[in-house]
């Protein structure tokens, strides 16, 4: 989600989500390189700003460790030696590698954290995306099968040379779950955590639901729906987050295939609602890259999940377990 969504979010959630009361705070912070939004009940302000403190620091904690960006972090230490021998991770890192490794088994490899073996060749701040011949070249190293996890040693290995994997389908979503877990353990009862396209909602608004707009992926002017919502994550993956248009006019997006090493074609947006934000999170990827049918298919067979997804051509679909608005 953009900055200009998190705008919109945060009006929406002004408009509809509380009244005017000193009990309710919201903070705004950035990391992960998105903004991050947190609204709380508290009646002590002194106290809610301190929590929100000890939730922020907890997004740069995570950042710091499971970027790709930054040569000293955990995830790089893993991207350089892992091909050579195991490497034993924290159990906040293999955690997330366990959970991604998890979806991309239920999802049949259209999650796959080693996309970036490919998708490290896109610029779309430039509008530069890789020759054919350099993704046919670079492909082969995409493959979450060449991931070996051992659960034993909390290790990871490489099956295969030049792997580089990427946790920006998952780790924000493992945040905000983070974040929610330190709320609680505040005694935080009613929240919103958001980053990026990733919230949970920590109980409702004292009595009534939140409102949460899911952004129209062709349109900042107005949300492509509202729901009402309590006590769940809510995810949504779409192809205008990072994209450029081609000189042939078509739209090169962040979210790749791994069959193909190219933006995934079919849908302009995902959106998840699942009980935790880690698996909203990572499944909101993978229904996209599976496309409307087959991503569907897999919603409408997984207990607790629900889904909505807006085709190629702005047709709104709803999984089973949803009802479609008058």
């Amino acid at each position: 989600m953009n900055k200009v969504f998190a705008a919109l979010l945060f009006t929406v959630l002004n408009l509809f989500c509380w009244p005017a009361q000193a009990n309710w705070h919201q903070f705004n912070y950035v990391a992960m390189t998105t903004p991050i939004s947190l609204v709380l009940w508290e009646e002590d302000a002194l106290r809610a700003s301190y929590v929100s403190s000890v939730v922020f620091r907890e997004f740069d904690e995570i950042e710091q460790q499971m970027t790709r960006y930054t040569y000293e972090s955990e995830l790089s230490f893993v991207n350089r030696l892992a091909a050579q021998e195991p490497v034993v991770v924290s159990p906040s890192l293999f955690s997330v590698l366990s959970a991604a490794m998890s979806i991309s088994e239920l999802s049949q490899g259209a999650f796959d954290i080693t996309f970036a073996s490919v998708g490290y060749l896109y610029d779309y701040r430039k509008r530069l995306k890789p020759l054919d011949a350099e993704i046919q070249k670079n492909i082969q190293q995409i493959n979450y099968k060449h991931i070996k996890l051992d659960n034993t040693k909390r290790s990871i290995a490489f099956l295969k040379e030049d792997i580089i994997l990427d946790l920006g389908g998952i780790a924000k979503g493992y945040a905000v779950d983070q974040g929610i877990k330190l709320l609680k353990k505040q005694g935080i009862k009613h929240a919103h955590l958001s980053a990026g396209g990733d919230m949970r909602l920590l109980g409702d608004k004292r009595g009534k639901p939140w409102i949460i707009g899911v952004r129209h992926p062709r349109s900042d002017k107005e949300p492509a729906l509202m729901l009402p919502l309590s006590d769940v994550s809510i995810s949504t993956s779409g192809d205008y987050e990072r994209y450029f248009i081609d000189d042939a006019g078509e739209r090169v997006h962040h979210i790749i295939s791994p069959k193909t090493g190219k933006s995934a074609k079919g849908l302009q947006s995902v959106t998840v609602l699942a009980p935790d934000t880690i698996t909203s999170d990572g499944l909101s990827t993978a229904i996209f890259v599976m496309g409307l049918k087959e991503g569907m298919t897999l919603v409408n067979r997984l207990e607790g999940i629900d889904a909505i997804l807006i085709d190629e051509h702005g047709k709104v679909h709803y999984s089973e377990g949803l009802t479609r608005p008058e």
